[in-house]
């Protein structure tokens, strides 16, 4: 089969189409035949070293695809059931091994492409708003990069669930892609000085939470954005990694708290990976969160997929397609 490896960290160039042996499934795996593949910022973040992994590597944690093939003690799926899995690596590739228990039945009606689209960066949200910090309706949100991946469907989940959203973007024609996506507030953060206008808009007041993807460019309006005892969610790195500073200035700007969640502490167990994804796919199936997949690359350009997204001329989801 095809895959993307890299034998080396660095830029996109890395990234090298190869033929590999089709993997057979061990006891307790399936092998998934894929339909699409979820691209997603944290592959940059292996892919450079800023997140270590075991190299020589094929990246990738999401994708969508028919049961080809099921190892020893396998009852949850059967060949031929249409699956999608997240978080278990080696999704850049025609084909890839999965434990059984780390996959999750397509509904009926759902695309290959849209679980492909939805499931990492859905139970991303779907954690975040509930679990992480439980959103209640009527709250004032802070969501940067409102129109990325996990952004647009953030703002989906947050106005579906009777939240004001205040939406970060990089240019007047993201700002006009987050107002139809439901945000009320747009702020142009390249231009704008963040931590006032949530100020202003929020009376003074500030934000109880605030969800920042970005890192580096948004640390310091993020922090001046919080309300007292108001809770930083910080989850991303897209312009660098937030810069160190002082556990006191927590104190100093109202007792605030900061966090650094990833998605796999809160699907650990099958049950919450199910949980989860019921959640997801019925907030799609609800009309309450529509899945834009904004670009579509053949596997074989998984490099020009990589270029794309960390110049940030994304929007939405983007998919390799075998």
């Amino acid at each position: 089969m095809r895959a993307i490896r890299f034998e080396t960290t660095g830029g996109p160039e890395v990234l090298q189409l190869v033929d590999v042996p089709t993997p057979e499934p061990g006891p307790g795996q399936i092998l998934i035949r894929h339909k699409a593949i979820g691209i997603n910022f944290i592959e940059t973040y292996h892919r450079t070293g800023l997140y270590p992994i075991k190299l020589p590597a094929i990246p990738g944690g999401e994708a969508a695809g028919v049961v080809e093939a099921v190892g020893d003690g396998v009852t949850r799926f059967k060949v031929g059931d249409r699956v999608a899995t997240n978080g278990t690596g080696g999704a850049y590739a025609e084909a890839s091994l999965c434990r059984a228990d780390r996959a999750v039945a397509i509904p009926d009606g759902v695309s290959f492409e849209t679980a492909a689209a939805v499931l990492l960066k859905g139970m991303t949200t779907e954690a975040f708003v509930r679990r992480t910090y439980p959103v209640k309706a009527g709250e004032t949100v802070l969501v940067h990069a409102a129109v990325g991946g996990v952004g647009q469907i953030m703002t989906q989940w947050l106005k579906a669930i009777g939240a004001t959203v205040i939406a970060t973007v990089g240019s007047e024609a993201k700002a006009a892609k987050a107002r139809a996506l439901g945000a009320d507030h747009v702020i142009l953060y390249r231009e704008q000085d963040v931590a006032a206008e949530v100020r202003r808009i929020t009376g003074g007041v500030g934000v109880p939470v605030a969800y920042d993807s970005v890192g580096k460019d948004t640390f310091e309006g993020t922090l001046g954005s919080l309300a007292r005892r108001g809770l930083f969610v910080s989850f991303g790195n897209a312009s660098g990694p937030a810069p160190p500073f002082a556990p006191a200035r927590l104190s100093a700007a109202g007792s605030l708290y900061i966090t650094r969640p990833t998605l796999f502490d809160y699907v650990v167990t099958q049950a919450e990976l199910e949980e989860s994804a019921r959640l997801v796919f019925d907030m799609v199936a609800s009309g309450k969160i529509a899945i834009e997949i904004g670009q579509t690359f053949p596997l074989a350009d998984a490099r020009r997929a990589h270029e794309a997204l960390e110049a940030r001329n994304t929007v939405g989801a983007s998919l390799l397609i075998p």
